[in-house]
Formats: structure tokens, C-alpha cells, sequence
């Protein structure tokens, strides 16, 4: 990355994001709203009700309320496993897409506004 900061800057950097997101998209995540969908998104898939709860160290119905709010947002889509219908699988989507190349843009924005 080679963005060297103080954790004063990092979490100035944060607070503006987070600002900024606030004010310009009615869509109000929660942080475990937002570690989910960055999960589904930046690591390949596929991911389930059970393996996002793993990764984050929660229960699956903290997963599966975060998971209704998503999808209700559109920003994720869930579908049952084919081979295994007890298992949920979270599905990206094209508005949770684009919801998150914003969310990098503004942090783009905001990082080089730190120097």
C-alpha cells in the first residue's frame, strides 16, 4: 500500500469515510452489516451462513439478521445450496457491487486528502 499513517490519521481517515458515506447514501450499515458484505466481496467465494459466522466468530442468526438487512437492500442474495439444502449460500450482487467500488472511491478520495 505504502500509506504510511499514525493511528490519530487512520482513524481521522476512517471518521471521514464513514461521514461521508453517512451523508450520501441513505443505506445506514451497521459495522457487522459492512464486515459481511466485504467478506462476500473481497474474498472468493462461496460463502454460507455458517462459514461468514466462523470467519467473524458470531452466531449464525447474527449472520443470518445482518444477511436480511442485505439483501433486503439488495446488496446480497441468498439461495440455498443445491447439494446441501440445510446450507445457505450469500451471492454477490450487481448493486453490491457498486455499493462498495463508491465506499473504495471514498476512501480513495478521502486518503489523499491525508497527503
Amino acid at each position: 500500500m505504502g500509506l504510511e499513517m499514525t493511528p490519530s490519521q487512520a482513524l481521522g481517515l476512517w471518521h471521514s469515510v464513514t461521514a461521508e458515506q453517512v451523508r450520501g447514501d441513505a443505506r445506514d450499515l451497521t459495522l457487522r452489516q459492512l464486515a459481511i458484505l466485504l467478506e462476500v466481496y473481497l474474498v472468493p467465494p462461496p460463502h454460507t451462513v455458517r462459514g461468514l459466522a466462523a470467519t467473524l466468530n458470531v452466531a449464525k442468526p447474527v449472520v443470518t439478521r445482518a444477511l436480511d438487512t442485505l439483501g433486503q437492500l439488495g446488496l446480497v442474495d441468498r439461495v440455498r445450496d443445491e447439494f446441501d439444502r440445510r446450507s445457505v449460500i450469500v451471492r454477490r450482487t450487481v448493486d453490491g457491487a457498486l455499493y462498495l467500488e463508491k465506499l473504495g472511491d471514498r476512501v480513495i478520495a478521502n486518503g489523499r486528502k491525508l497527503g
